[in-house]
């Protein structure tokens, strides 16, 4: 038809983030980053269990610039805006690709059995094998849920985005496992968003930071117990710790230290709902951003720290190798005492460790939404 869009976009994701009110998670950036560039060429496809729908272009457009408006009107708008198509309409896919970058609903039941007869060409974006990977790290059922997720785009993908090369590495062995073969597949980086933040000044005592959902994988009880004994040490001349990022799950003696830890206080610093411009205000004001996680898919923090000129001290990850281009000092995540000596050695003004880092860190390019469109479209168009 005529009026058909180029492409079909699922914004499943943004539409229940939105309405929960939750503060955007990396997925979340990379389902907008999507919007932004592919939403004046797409239609939009709806999912809640069992119910999907294709929507018209003119619907399409109104849920587009609902999910891009102010978020406090979303909750308002939607269920007498977008949503009152929902029951009327169900265009067909008519061949079009199918663009699901948030992993959404690959396990819901009946996903598989609408892909053909909805004609429509998935391609997905995986972001991590992590709950297959580490499942001790994830909710209780969620290893079974991520097996669904990724068999569904094993045997549904006309092809396959990888965050990063690691990741695609993860869905091959994954695949292999399954006696599967792995759709074809590209791997682009996820871009970044430029900084915009005025003049920051440095704080009287030196400040780290971490960013990211706490979670168990993330590893802050290493974070918290190295804490503890520079405070033992230094009193209230101990370095600062921000901890930038929602409270997730299976991290349970993480919250009960953050909350009932009195020696901590003043010391480390929670931030759940840090502004795009606070925490841009944070990152650039600390000596490091500290990244210890025992798993990681991508890793945006590492990526948005580099390109402002801010150390990053790691793990030892394929992933963080792969996107750091060699340029953060890489520990083991279990090595405490490593840990510890790089955190107290970043503290100092005269660090020849975090000197060199600096002078590595003026090569660094980071990579932007641009560059990923660019390759990705590309990519497209062959399939």
């Amino acid at each position: 038809m005529p009026d058909d869009a180029p492409l079909l976009l699922d914004v499943t994701r943004l539409i229940w983030r939105r309405w929960k009110g939750r503060h955007p998670t990396g997925v979340d950036r990379v389902c907008l980053a999507y919007l932004r560039h592919f939403g004046p060429s797409s239609q939009a496809v709806v999912q809640h269990k069992r119910f999907r729908r294709i929507l018209g272009r003119k619907a399409s457009q109104e849920l587009f610039a609902l999910l891009e408006g102010p978020a406090n009107r979303f909750r308002a708008k939607l269920p007498f805006g977008t949503l009152r198509h929902l029951g009327r309409l169900n265009e067909s896919g008519r061949g079009r690709l199918y663009l699901n970058v948030g992993h959404t609903g690959l396990d819901s039941a009946g996903f598989r059995d609408w892909v053909a007869p909805s004609q429509v060409k998935p391609v997905y974006l995986v972001h991590d094998l992590i709950p297959i990977t580490h499942p001790m790290f994830c909710r209780a059922g969620e290893a079974d849920r991520h097996r669904e997720r990724m068999r569904t785009i094993l045997k549904t993908a006309v092809g396959v985005i990888g965050n990063s090369q690691a990741t695609l590495g993860a869905l091959s062995e994954f695949a292999r496992s399954e006696g599967e073969a792995q759709p074809p597949s590209l791997a682009a980086w996820l871009g970044t968003d430029t900084l915009h933040v005025p003049a920051v000044q440095t704080p009287e005592r030196a400040t780290f930071i971490t960013i990211g959902t706490i979670e168990a994988r993330k590893n802050h009880l290493l974070l918290l117990d190295i804490w503890s004994r520079l405070i033992d040490e230094f009193g209230t001349a101990a370095p600062q710790l921000l901890i930038v990022g929602q409270r997730g799950w299976e991290a349970e003696p993480v919250f009960d230290r953050l909350d009932r830890d009195e020696k901590l206080r003043g010391h480390v610093i929670e931030l759940n709902h840090c502004s795009d411009e606070g925490v841009a205000r944070n990152l650039l004001a600390s000596r490091a951003l500290l990244f210890p996680s025992f798993a990681e898919g991508y890793g945006l923090p590492l990526i948005e720290a580099l390109g402002a000129g801010v150390p990053v001290i790691a793990s030892d990850l394929p992933v963080f190798r792969e996107i750091g281009c060699g340029i953060p000092n890489f520990l083991g995540p279990s090595d405490h005492s490593a840990w510890e000596d790089a955190i107290r050695d970043f503290t100092r003004q005269d660090s020849s460790a975090r000197a060199a880092q600096l002078a590595r860190i003026k090569k660094f390019r980071a990579p932007d939404w641009q560059g990923h469109f660019h390759r990705v479209e590309a990519w497209l168009q062959n399939l």
